[in-house]
């Protein structure tokens, strides 16, 4: 061989070379990224031309993908969009998916590693590929009660059987229609977008498990859990004045109902929301075992549930005057209402979190199960005996307090009301979170916004009634 053909082959051998290597990076380092790329056609055009599985409530489909003809053989359809799409999220050619749409999304389109035999069979068979149905533990009832109760408000409510982590109603409102960003006519998914995201209540938002907010007085059972845990019992005094000056700084904390004294039991302090009381409460206990018994709850933790969710957070570097506030919900402190959920679901569950779950199980189109949750125990926040005195504070709360809104005639109820200011420019926002003996749940209910007076915004008038509404919808 001559010099310059010997060049030349030298030349094409590393050009070669680069190609394959350049091939093997993409087919084994990038496949997943490209894959998973919201702008690449191809894989989206190859999407919306599988038979895309369920997502059921019971034997009911809130989700399916029903066929067509034209380009894209099947189009997804959400039967009753308006109750089911804080759940389901969305399915859009042009803006990627949520909610179940989202983290389920491989064993919806039947692409999971698990379900890796049957496409090898249907290839073979030349039979069209299916993907798995997702089963649900939601309630129909519990659901549709806690959006028939918000109405209009924007807000939030979930509830969660406190014994097993399964979540039955989880709403964000408003709710919107996700067949609009499902549609194939691209122009029309288009205009639908720009109209839901330009809405001043910003329906695509969900405020059950994906945004945090301050938790008001919802937090007194954080810092009553880290007092019980402390060896303070609930006849344990606290000194509640009218105005309790905050250290280092000149300003004060007030009260907003009558705590019953200047000094008063911590069940007292609880019963009436006293906010001077758990100011105390914060000084005394201080900072740090604020922010452990908050991180047993799961603040500062990466969310467990089974679809996207925010991390609720505890400040870690507090003043002293930041940790009376903050022991009253205030300052920093931000949770999500899956959050706080959890804190009423650990306290009625004997001091027990359970892992909070909305699917129960995967199933191929065979009815064989690829995947299930089972009921799982995720930590111990607070003793028995803490969380015993706690369920009995936040049923004389229900009984004799703030909390008497959320009252069911024949039905054992605990709860604790949260009214959280946030600016000077805004209402503050209502929550209630509680549980019942019977069905045994936790239900947190939260409006961000009611659209009334600012005096008339409590978690007792606005946030218990549908708290009220959920558990009656569950007996």
């Amino acid at each position: 061989m001559n010099g310059p053909i010997r060049k030349v082959t030298v030349f094409v051998s590393l050009l070669m070379a680069a190609l394959l290597l350049n091939l093997t990076w993409i087919a084994v380092v990038r496949a997943d990224s490209l894959n998973e790329d919201t702008s690449n056609r191809r894989v989206r055009d190859a999407e919306f031309s599988r038979n895309r599985g369920a997502i059921l409530v019971g034997n009911q489909p809130i989700a399916q993908s029903v066929p067509r003809g034209g380009r894209f053989p099947y189009i997804r359809s959400y039967p009753q969009p308006e109750i089911w799409s804080s759940v389901t999220g969305w399915y859009s050619y042009d803006y990627a998916r949520s909610g179940l749409e989202h983290t389920y999304n491989q064993e919806l389109a039947g692409t999971s590693s698990g379900q890796s035999v049957g496409r090898a069979v249907d290839l073979l068979t030349g039979r069209r590929s299916r993907g798995a149905n997702i089963s649900t533990t939601l309630n129909p009832a519990a659901q549709a009660a806690a959006v028939r109760a918000l109405g209009d408000q924007r807000g939030a409510v979930v509830a969660m059987n406190y014994e097993t982590g399964e979540i039955l109603a989880l709403v964000s409102t408003p709710t919107y229609d996700p067949n609009r960003l499902a549609t194939v006519d691209l122009t029309a998914e288009r205009e639908a977008w720009v109209e839901l995201l330009d809405r001043p209540d910003e329906p695509l938002k969900n405020r059950a498990v994906r945004e945090i907010y301050p938790p008001g007085s919802t937090f007194k059972l954080v810092t009553a859990a880290a007092a019980l845990e402390d060896g303070m019992v609930p006849s344990t005094e606290v000194d509640s004045p009218d105005s309790l000056p905050l250290p280092n700084s000149n300003r004060s904390m007030g009260n907003s109902t009558n705590c019953g004294g200047t000094r008063v039991s911590l069940e007292q302090a609880l019963k009436t929301s006293c906010n001077t009381a758990f100011g105390n409460l914060g000084l005394q206990l201080g900072a740090d075992k604020l922010l452990e018994q908050a991180e047993k709850f799961g603040f500062n933790q990466e969310p467990t549930i089974d679809m996207t969710a925010a991390e609720s957070v505890f400040p870690t570097e507090l003043d002293e005057a930041q940790t009376a506030l903050t022991a009253i919900g205030q300052f920093d402190v931000a949770a999500s209402p899956l959050q706080i959920v959890q804190v009423a679901a650990a306290i009625a569950n004997d001091g027990v979190l359970m892992r909070p779950h909305v699917v129960s199980s995967v199933t191929n189109s065979d009815l064989t199960v690829l995947s299930s949750n089972p009921s799982e125990r995720l930590s111990a926040p607070l003793s028995p005996s803490s969380a015993e005195h706690l369920q009995q504070m936040m049923i004389a709360t229900v009984e004799d307090g703030t909390g008497r809104p959320a009252q069911i005639d024949g039905a054992v109820v605990g709860g604790k009301t949260g009214t959280a200011q946030t600016a000077p420019d805004r209402p503050p926002y209502a929550w209630f979170v509680g549980f019942a003996e019977e069905p045994k749940v936790a239900v947190v209910a939260f409006v961000e916004d009611a659209d009334v007076e600012r005096n008339d915004i409590s978690g007792g008038r606005l946030a218990a009634p549908i708290f009220k509404a959920v558990v009656e919808a569950l007996r």
